[in-house]
């Protein structure tokens, strides 16, 4: 779906008319009509503004060109109401809501094997049929391959 029905549907879905939804962005009535009909694009701070304003990542106002991962815990962030936010609201694409609680890591490496244990736990809930032990090895040598463990120097098993 183009950007211009994924506006135009946010609007619907909140039972706003155009002019509705500019006096929430504090643009003109025009400016979402010219959307609509895909003549332009919001740019980015104004695609920040929806996206807080109307509780969407950016990633799906763009059409999820990109698949996002916890950068974590490795958990697919499918989902908006999977994804962190920071002390402002606003998504942050790279941890889900579990691990970036209001701008705040709630793992570092003093606690690293206490993520393991609640992975392990949450996947062997998912997937009963897989073994305690290589879910547990699979988390300890993939982890540490994120950007987030990366930072904090984890070394990989």
């Amino acid at each position: 779906m183009d950007m211009n029905k994924r506006l135009k549907g946010l609007r619907i879905t909140h039972n706003l008319t155009q002019e509705d939804m500019a006096k929430k962005l504090m643009i003109t009535r025009q400016a979402i009509s010219r959307w609509e009909n895909g003549e332009t694009e919001p740019n980015l701070e104004t695609l920040k503004l929806i996206s807080k304003t109307f509780n969407v990542s950016i990633n799906t106002l763009l059409g999820s060109p990109r698949a996002l991962i916890c950068q974590v815990c490795g958990m697919p962030l499918e989902e908006d109401e999977y994804i962190g936010k920071d002390k402002s609201g606003h998504f942050n694409e790279d941890f889900c809501k579990w691990c970036f609680v209001g701008g705040t890591h709630q793992y570092d490496e003093d606690n690293f094997d206490e993520l393991i244990d609640v992975c392990v736990k949450n996947i062997l809930q998912l997937n009963p049929e897989y073994q305690e032990n290589q879910v547990r090895m699979m988390l300890k040598e993939n982890l540490p391959k994120l950007k987030y463990w990366q930072r904090h120097r984890i070394p990989a098993e």
